[in-house]
């Protein structure tokens, strides 16, 4: 079996791992195992709408594990916010699976023109694939009610699982690890750290061991053991709820501090001028990085004046070494077709 990583930090990574020694029909039904975690079975007539390109393992799956279970599928050509709503009443949708920039999206409609869509039949909106500002989500429950999971995996395997309950009474995390899985949290000395220290985040393979496709040096230096990292840090809470905080490759050393673009975006993202943003490091000669935020404005927003008005709305949102010190307005993000934005395209975009 080869899948790919969708490549958000670089070229994407083909995934190898052998098929698992089960016949189609034993296959089948252990596909709708993943389902059964979010509430999903067979037992209830049910139809998935799939908003993402299918060559991306998470919509692939989700959508193959409906199709086996039984379930019907409607199939996006590509993500269009208002279009999802009509989908839903339409089609009578129960299920999908959307990341973060989606659910901005639907926010950004005008309440009244969402609220003229019949969606009583949607019961589980499931997203991944990035960290989710903690308001964005909020929104997305106040909206919706209490249907929004979330998990965290990648190709390579995983995982945890939250659902909206657990979140709202730990707004921010992920999940705990599913059944059959564990997530461990490693120092740079790869030593194992206990709840509340922030380190790399490993999580078990899960859905058989896998090897980087013409990469050994890479597979290796990804795993621990049965462990294995796909460069993200986080930490564990006290009852074992995982917490994420960037990318490794994301993260900007600024004066020596560590900074997260993921918690800088939350913060910006809030303002009702701002579409879309995406935070990295410039090279700066006195503090080694400085933050810079580009930031795509909603319609009919001016950006004259809007640098200066996002420099007081994150002033009482954020501490002030992780407020950027150069703001930039551009028409569109490079984000991919699934929606993940890619920082290696956005940085070489202004370093050359």
């Amino acid at each position: 079996l080869l899948q790919y990583t969708s490549g958000t930090t670089g070229r994407p990574k083909g995934v190898e791992r052998p098929l698992p020694p089960l016949g189609p029909d034993e296959a089948a039904d252990a596909f709708g195992l993943h389902l059964a975690r979010f509430g999903i079975t067979a037992d209830d007539p049910g139809v998935h709408l799939c908003c993402s390109p299918l060559y991306h393992t998470a919509p692939l799956a989700f959508t193959t594990f409906s199709l086996h279970i039984g379930h019907s599928v409607v199939v996006m050509e590509r993500f269009d916010a208002e279009e999802v709503l009509a989908l839903v009443e339409h089609e009578r949708v129960s299920h999908t699976h959307t990341v973060p920039t989606h659910l901005v999206r639907l926010l950004a409609l005008p309440e009244a023109l969402r609220n003229t869509y019949d969606l009583t039949t949607l019961t589980r909106l499931i997203h991944a694939a990035a960290p989710c500002p903690v308001d964005v989500k909020r929104r997305a429950i106040d909206w919706l009610g209490p249907i929004v999971w979330e998990y965290y995996g990648a190709t390579e395997g995983g995982g945890t699982i939250v659902s909206p309950e657990e979140w709202l009474a730990r707004p921010g995390t992920v999940g705990r690890p599913w059944q059959g899985a564990d997530v461990k949290i490693f120092d740079d000395d790869g030593g194992e750290v206990g709840a509340g220290t922030v380190g790399a985040v490993y999580m078990t393979l899960g859905f058989g061991d896998f090897r980087y496709r013409g990469d050994d040096a890479k597979t290796d230096a990804a795993r621990r053991d049965d462990f294995f990292t796909v460069g993200d840090i986080g930490y564990v809470d006290d009852d074992g709820y995982l917490f994420l905080c960037d990318r490794k490759a994301d993260l900007i050393i600024a004066g020596g501090v560590n900074l997260y673009p993921a918690e800088i975006e939350a913060a910006i993202i809030e303002h009702d001028a701002v579409t879309d943003v995406g935070v990295i490091g410039l090279p700066d000669a006195e503090w080694g990085e400085r933050v810079h935020a580009v930031v795509e404005l909603a319609a009919g927003a001016d950006g004259a004046d809007l640098a200066a008005e996002l420099e007081d709305f994150v002033a009482s949102r954020l501490a002030k070494q992780k407020r950027p010190r150069s703001y930039e307005f551009v028409d569109a993000l490079p984000r991919d077709p699934s929606g993940k934005l890619s920082r290696t395209k956005l940085r070489a975009a202004r370093v050359d």
